[in-house]
């Protein structure tokens, strides 16, 4: 099956969209692996009422939130986009398989807290990386393969 633009389009667009993309991809595919079973682990193994579990869902989408406004400030001060990004990267890697020796709704917070605090660095760096190295003529092509992925 071939897209209508054909694959020289494609090919034109360079490594780092590419490779962010692909991260981008397997984090999100790994978040939703464990996201969708955490309200569960949190009810019926924890025994945490409702009304926790969306205290703990609040305080890490609001952390990442919150986060985003910061790190695209640093991004745009620092130049560095590609360290801050893969800085949010690695921590969200790190922090969700702590999720396996968590024991209290404490410690499911705090692994929460951290995968947000991970996501909340890297997503204003990643995108002003993805700006950074298409022209502008190419932007849409790679924001759109990168939302896609």
């Amino acid at each position: 099956m071939r897209c209508g633009m054909g694959d020289r389009v494609w090919r034109r667009l360079p490594r780092n969209v590419w490779v962010v993309t692909s991260t981008s991809f397997l984090t999100d595919v790994s978040s939703e692996m464990v996201l969708n079973l955490l309200p569960l682990f949190l009810a019926n193994v924890l025994g945490v009422r409702t009304g926790l579990v969306g205290l703990i869902e609040g305080v890490a989408e609001s952390t990442a939130s919150l986060l985003k406004l910061v790190s695209g400030r640093w991004s745009d001060q620092l130049g560095r986009r590609k360290g801050l990004a893969v800085a949010g990267y690695g921590l969200s890697a790190l922090a969700k398989p702590l999720l396996l020796g968590v024991t209290s709704w404490g410690g499911v917070l705090a692994v929460r807290f951290g995968d947000r605090v991970g996501k909340g660095v890297r997503t204003a760096p990643r995108d002003a990386l993805l700006a950074d190295s298409v022209s502008p003529a190419q932007r849409g092509l790679a924001y759109g393969l990168h939302r896609a992925g």
